[in-house]
């Protein structure tokens, strides 16, 4: 697993926690060699993590909607910054630049972006991995209606299943690299 598109807030949110965990989430990535994809802007918990990333010395790729360059001030100082026609080229942008998925605290932004990659996961648009970073138990309450959803027969358990919470952020990592579906092999494998 080569990049992960981080969804997150354009706050910082109310508790520093969630700030020390963008740090902590760019910080496992970097250690495992994963490139960062976000939403391009510098503020709020997407610039926390994209700055992190990069004073680690990893990679940070942004794709920010024209009309957003100004309002959530587009990283100047990323690996790659596209600028985009909408938030639907971008969603689409950031879904193929990616091998899987993670979504931090964050606002209603975050949410619709993480549950439009559940829908794309369940009509098997990509098979990729989604995760939730579960930082002092801000997605419990989605959890916990996610498995009200299914109980009440609105969600199929394998479709739920596809979310998996974690607050560890190495062991979120762990996790989407354990439920990737295996890569063909490239060329230069089958030359052995």
């Amino acid at each position: 697993m080569k990049t992960i598109a981080v969804y997150c807030g354009a706050s910082h949110g109310a508790n520093p926690l969630y700030a020390d965990a963008a740090r902590d989430l760019a910080r496992t990535l970097v250690e495992h060699n994963v490139g960062l994809v976000y939403g391009g802007g510098k503020v709020g918990l997407m610039g926390v993590i994209a700055d992190e990333v990069l004073r680690l010395g990893g990679e940070a790729t942004g794709v920010i909607p024209r009309a957003l360059v100004e309002r959530e001030v587009g990283h100047a100082g990323l690996t790659r910054l596209f600028v985009v026609k909408d938030m639907h080229e971008r969603k689409a942008m950031m879904a193929d630049l990616s091998e899987g998925f993670i979504a931090m605290p964050g606002g209603m932004g975050t949410l619709e972006e993480l549950f439009e990659m559940v829908t794309w996961s369940q009509l098997g648009i990509h098979a990729k991995p989604i995760g939730l970073f579960n930082v002092n138990g801000f997605y419990d309450g989605l959890s916990a209606f996610v498995r009200h959803q299914c109980e009440e027969g609105f969600v199929r358990a394998e479709h739920a299943e596809r979310m998996l919470v974690d607050a560890d952020p190495a062991s979120l990592i762990r996790r989407l690299r354990a439920a990737a579906p295996p890569q063909a092999p490239s060329a230069a494998d089958l030359r052995g």
